[in-house]
Order: structure tokens, then sequence, then C-alpha cells
């Protein structure tokens, strides 16, 4: 498919009495703009069209989503936030993603495992906001009172798990769409409860923001399922968190490095 006949596809969904749109074409990317708010989010076309050829009508629903609940979380800011400590939840990033909003603005953060770092987000219903230190003092928090409380909440979440066996391994999904299924991972009764259960090696991966993986290894070929399953996931994720798996144990997380056929080394993090 090529980029503008993505774009016009685009348009049946959000149109254009309504949003302005702006393709770079050497960037390859579309800024879609909310007229009312003069305001835009810009996407990938090459990223999307990827995305398309996988899941077809999938991909373009779940962008037209994204971009129309981002611009109803802007416009509840502008009207002014009425906000509680219950609805600080922490999220699971990529150290790679931006410490700093477009707007200049610096993220309140806490410091995770070499590959994830937490940030924490005020839940506004259907999306949410991520939490800058600005925007923490105009609430009149501190930074210890949303890491508290958000540590609390993602308690409160639901660990409903679905369960598949691979080549005699298990693996349990955790997939509730509702933006904190990487966020699981902080749930530390929860780890607890599912090692229990555990009958081998206990693997936890968080490719992408809206799932959460709990693997039971039981021989070496579960390493290269997971390994093969975390890279499906994490490509195909509209928030990529990392390919790489962590091995749990005694409360910890090791980051492991799996070499084809072959149990993985494992490297602590610095």
């Amino acid at each position: 498919m090529k980029p503008l006949e993505l774009i016009e596809m685009l348009k049946t969904k959000l149109p254009e009495s309504t949003w302005e749109y702006d393709y770079n074409r050497e960037q390859n990317s579309l800024k879609i703009t909310r007229r009312t708010l003069k305001k835009g989010i810009t996407i990938s076309i090459g990223s999307l069209i990827a995305k398309y050829e996988l899941n077809a009508d999938k991909a373009i629903d779940e962008v037209v989503y994204l971009v129309e609940q981002t611009f109803l979380a802007m416009e509840k800011e502008q009207k002014g936030i009425q906000a509680s400590l219950d609805q600080v939840y922490p999220i699971i990033r990529s150290t790679s993603f931006p410490k700093v909003s477009k707007g200049n603005q610096e993220f309140l953060t806490e410091e995770h495992t070499a590959e994830t770092r937490i940030f924490y987000a005020l839940d506004l219903g259907n999306t949410y906001r991520l939490l800058d230190v600005e925007m923490v003092k105009q609430l009149g928090w501190s930074n210890d009172q949303v890491k508290e409380s958000a540590r609390f909440q993602v308690k409160k979440l639901p660990v409903d798990t679905k369960m598949d066996i691979v080549s005699d391994n298990v693996f349990y999904f955790l997939n509730h769409n509702d933006g904190y299924d990487a966020s699981r991972l902080l749930n530390e009764k929860f780890l607890e409860d599912m090692s229990i259960q555990i009958q081998g090696d206990m693997t936890l991966s968080v490719p992408h923001q809206d799932v959460l993986i709990i693997g039971d290894i039981r021989n070496e070929m579960g390493y290269d399922i997971l390994a093969q399953m975390t890279m499906h996931f994490f490509t195909t994720g509209k928030v990529p968190i990392t390919s790489l798996s962590f091995v749990y144990e005694n409360g910890e997380l090791e980051p492991i490095f799996i070499l084809a056929k072959t149990k993985p080394d494992k490297e602590k993090d610095k």
C-alpha cells in the first residue's frame, strides 16, 4: 500500500472537516491536527503500513482510537484536570522513551532495569496522561506521594491470565488492554503468587504496553519459543517496550540473552 492511499483511508475515519493532515514525504510521517485545538500528533506512515499489511482494518482502527483519545485528553487538560491520587498508575516504558515531553516538561520517572523505566500517569478514563514534574506540583502532590499511590493502585488491577502450553513449557498471558498490562510487572504480590505454581524457570516479558507474559520454562526449547514470541509481540505492539525477557528469582529481575537452542546467559542490571 502507498502512503497516500493509507492517508485517504484515515480521512474516511477522521474527516478533514475536523482534522488537518500534513504529510512529510522525506520523513514519511503524517501530522494530524485537531482544528479546534490547533495541536497535532505525528505518526510514522512506514510503521502503520507494516501493521496494516499484518492486521488490515484493525491497524487503522487502532490509530484512529489513539488519535481520538489523545485529543480527548488534551481537551480535558485545557478545561482543567480534576485529579486525585487514586487515579495515578505506574507505566512501564523502554529506557529509550523520551524523558521530556514535546512541551519540554520533564516527566516524573523512576529507574527500573537496564531495559525499562517507570513513568507515572493520570488515568482519564479511556486514556491517560503521563505526569510531568511541573504538573505534579500544580496538583499539590509530592513525587513520593505519586510513586507510593501508583504502586498501591497497580495492585488493585485485575490479574486474570490465559494459559498456553508449547513443547511442555507453560506461558501465561495477561492482556486486559487497559493500558496497564505491562505495569502489572510491578505488582510484587501477584508475581510471588505466580512463582509458587512455576515448576521450571520463571520468566517475565513486557514486549509492549498491552501484554505481560509469564513463562514457566521447563526445557531449553522453551527459551527459543520465548524469544520468538516476545519478538513477535514487540514488533506488532502499539507501544513497544523491550524484546528481551527477564528471569524472576527471589523478587529480582535479571535480563536474559537467548541464544538459539541454548539456555540463555543471565546478566544482572548494573
